[in-house]
């Protein structure tokens, strides 16, 4: 089941090695990060799956990060002393293989690339890892990389996602990582483009409004012209909550260097059947 999930954004300079002080321009994503990792800590999950556009990720096909183990840091960043050790749960990992295969679905645990673990993953691991060192020993993973697909296959990949998880009785929360648009400032490292700030609008306005498979809805071609990375992720994550009633809270919105970062918790109350 499904104990809560979140969205959260991946700024790198959001870690204190990385900003060296600049992450105080995002206070409330910081703050928010650091809520969120408390939480989660308390909720003492079997499992914690990441939704993440900067995995491994093909044009037709969502892949699942296979093997037993992952290591990444922030070496790109210029701080390869952060890092992250993770262990993958590998039961759930073989049983979403075969379920992915049984209904058709074009994901699973093929065509393996980079097996380090990529900043969108990286980042919130970080936050859990800062809250008690020892989580991550305890708690395993399961890592989602996203596709070009219709948006439909990534709520029937969540759906599945689910399903599977609770046929294993694994508590799990579930994390979508996904910052929004690039493009909200002249002056930003993308520059401006009209959709940037209404494509920002538009996932915030499903957030608050609670029905999150609206993100399925999102028109792709407006979505690219926003530069957006996380609508892909959020779009799973709606279709891993179809079977539940819930609430979803907006904790913060920030976009201060031309990227839209949203920190969003969504309160599970229950199945809905």
């Amino acid at each position: 089941m499904i104990l809560k999930a979140y969205i959260v954004p991946h700024p790198p300079l959001i870690v204190p090695e990385v900003g060296r002080g600049e992450e105080k321009t995002i206070q409330d994503t910081v703050d928010n990060y650091k809520k969120f990792a408390k939480e989660i800590v308390d909720f003492k999950p079997d499992t914690i799956i990441i939704s993440s556009p900067h995995s491994t990720s093909y044009a037709d096909y969502f892949h699942i990060s296979p093997g037993t183990q992952a290591y990444g840091d922030f070496s790109n960043f210029g701080v390869p002393q952060v890092n992250v050790t993770a262990n993958y749960d590998t039961e759930l990992v073989e049983a979403l293989d075969e379920a992915f295969k049984a209904r058709g679905l074009p994901a699973g645990t093929m065509g393996a690339g980079d097996n380090r673990l990529d900043h969108a993953t990286l980042i919130p691991l970080y936050f859990l890892q800062q809250e008690d060192p020892n989580f991550l020993k305890d708690t395993k993973i399961v890592r989602i990389g996203l596709s070009g697909l219709p948006l439909a296959y990534n709520y029937e990949v969540g759906k599945t996602i689910e399903q599977v998880a609770d046929e294993l009785g694994k508590k799990v929360v579930f994390i979508a990582s996904g910052d929004l648009s690039h493009v909200l400032k002249a002056d930003g490292p993308y520059g401006y483009q009209k959709e940037g700030p209404q494509f920002d609008k538009l996932v915030t306005d499903i957030i608050e409004g609670g029905e999150l498979s609206d993100f399925v809805r999102i028109d792709r071609n407006f979505a690219r012209q926003a530069s957006e990375c996380g609508l892909g992720s959020f779009a799973i994550l709606s279709g891993a909550l179809d079977n539940y009633d819930y609430e979803t809270v907006l904790d913060s919105y920030e976009g201060p260097f031309g990227v839209g970062y949203a920190c969003a918790e969504v309160d599970v109350k229950g199945e809905n059947k």
